[in-house]
């Protein structure tokens, strides 16, 4: 076969260093340009990123040559120095959350979101995280999920 065709749609989901708020309202749209500009570089477009202060979602497309891993330590890495130009405190939580999304949904989790500061403002992190989780059967320990 002479071309390879995919679909691999990826909701990830990190948050700050003990899920403090470093992401400072006037660096936010700063912070998402950045983190498209590396999808771009890795051939791994962002479709929709958002968040609150202590936690980002991006939803994006797995280029078929690239390694989620890859991907997922670039987005964090280069976002992580891009954000202690500033702050020179700011850092990533160890870990992530990727769930696999499915063309039917693309348009669930764009609004999702989206809509993620009036979320917050009656579901926190940790309720989010353990729902997505629940919601994707990927089994867990509560006592080292949030670090």
């Amino acid at each position: 076969m002479g071309h390879s065709f995919t679909s691999n749609l990826i909701h990830l989901v990190f948050s700050t260093h003990q899920r403090l708020p470093l992401i400072a309202p006037e660096r936010e749209q700063s912070l998402y340009d950045f983190i498209v500009g590396i999808g771009v570089n890795q051939k791994t477009p962002v479709i929709a990123i958002g968040g609150v202060e202590n936690h980002v979602h991006i939803l994006f497309a797995l280029h078929p040559t690239m390694s989620l891993a890859k991907v997922i330590q670039s987005f964090k890495a280069n976002s992580s120095r891009h954000m202690r130009e500033r702050n020179r405190g700011f850092r990533w939580q160890e870990g992530y959350g990727a769930f696999s999304v499915s063309q039917s949904a693309r348009g669930h989790v764009i609004q999702y979101i989206a809509t993620q500061k009036e979320h917050h403002e009656k579901h926190s992190f940790e309720d989010e995280f353990l729902s997505l989780l629940k919601r994707h059967e990927i089994e867990f320990d509560t006592r080292f999920v949030l670090g």
